[in-house]
């Protein structure tokens, strides 16, 4: 058994201690000491990382007790080594770890549920309730959790007895056996864990509920906690800062300047349609009796490529071959009434390196290659070019 040093002190990251055993392993060599401050990965939390005697510490799990430190180099057995951990990467999990632990407690408190689920990801934290939550709840558990945090309470860690453990009203996702390691932040949460965490809820700093989705039966609320939040936060105003420069709008009033722009947007959209319209009618105009047609245009949106293919197509009476795009690349569609397209389009796209397919009335896709190609491929097949 790996005497672990994180529990007695979760801010201990300089330490010695003996190497007890080391086998190569796939990816590393996995060393044995008979202590640590190297928390392991578990709980949700990942592991630590650090120097070890030299080596670099690139993983920690533990195995039946004992922790295994995934080294990139051999360390001698019986050998007394140094060993440091990576205080960053350390100091941010006993943030995000322990700003979960005071919101999943408010939350859960005040709305009945179970935390289901909880991962500390690269950026963000996500936990899973089995409740269904409005933004408005989520908003106010974002307020009493800071309000918490600013209070500055101790946490509070402890091993209690099997008869003290029946009598405690503590948060756990699976039934316990063994000792039972009981964390508790005293008027948020009190919750079976083995974490590490910060000594006193100040040292969280802040947390920011960034994002809350419905999720299987409950919800998937996103967090950020401490410098992780500073930084999202930061980040996102940037970003509008960023916003307020290109409208010209103060920072607080970009959301208003940007639904003015939506609206201007939505009334250049019908403007643009009711020319699209018009110049469609034109072309469709020019081509009445035609018969079979090819037409290579510049890009179109989709909806605008199958609307001017029928307009063509029941103007000028037979097939119409729309291609859309720019060289290398175009969208097509074919159209002919009570026809059946399907093979044609097999055909073209075997010879255009295309893709797509549809009904035997009406067909679209893409194609990569040039105009060159789609006038070669249409040639003698008596279609009017333009």
């Amino acid at each position: 058994m790996t005497e672990k040093l994180y529990y007695r002190d979760s801010f201990l990251t300089e330490f010695t201690g003996v190497v007890v055993s080391c086998e190569q392993e796939k990816n590393g060599w996995a060393v044995v000491l008979d202590r640590t401050a190297f928390y392991p990965e578990g709980g949700g939390q990942p592991a630590d990382r650090g120097i070890l005697g030299g080596a670099a510490v690139e993983n920690v799990r533990e195995r039946d007790g004992e922790v295994l430190h995934l080294c990139d180099r051999p360390l001698p057995v019986g050998e007394t080594v140094e060993g440091s951990v990576d205080w960053e990467r350390r100091f941010d999990f006993m943030q995000q770890h322990s700003g979960e632990h005071i919101v999943s407690g408010i939350l859960c408190g005040r709305y009945h549920c179970d935390n289901v689920g909880f991962h500390i990801g690269h950026e963000l934290v996500t936990i899973d309730f089995n409740a269904a939550l409005s933004t408005e709840d989520v908003a106010l558990v974002e307020k009493l959790a800071n309000q918490y945090i600013w209070e500055d309470r101790s946490v509070q860690v402890d091993y209690p007895s099997p008869a003290q453990l029946e009598a405690l009203a503590y948060r756990s996702k699976k039934a316990l056996t063994g000792q039972v390691r009981i964390v508790a932040w005293p008027g948020a949460d009190c919750c079976a864990c083995c974490g590490t965490h910060v000594a006193r809820s100040g040292q969280v700093g802040l947390v920011k509920l960034i994002s809350c989705q419905k999720f299987r039966e409950g919800v998937r609320i996103e967090m950020a906690a401490g410098r992780r939040a500073l930084d999202w936060i930061n980040g996102v105003a940037g970003q509008n800062a960023g916003v307020s420069r290109l409208l010209s709008a103060k920072p607080e009033e970009t959301a208003a300047a940007v639904e003015r722009l939506q609206k201007e947007m939505f009334g250049l959209r019908g403007r643009v349609a009711e020319l699209e319209e018009s110049d469609f009618a034109r072309q469709a105009a020019e081509l009445a009796g035609a018969g079979d047609v090819l037409l290579i245009q510049g890009p179109m949106s989709p909806e605008s490529l199958r609307k001017l293919c029928g307009m063509v197509q029941a103007s000028a009476g037979g097939r119409c071959a729309l291609f859309a795009g720019d060289e290398g690349a175009y969208q097509y569609a074919i159209g002919q009434a009570g026809g059946d397209l399907r093979g044609l389009a097999k055909e073209l796209n075997e010879k255009l390196s295309g893709r797509g397919g549809g009904k035997p009335e009406f067909v679209q896709g893409s194609v990569r290659c040039s105009e060159e190609d789609i006038r070669a491929f249409w040639q003698g097949r008596a279609f009017f070019s333009l």
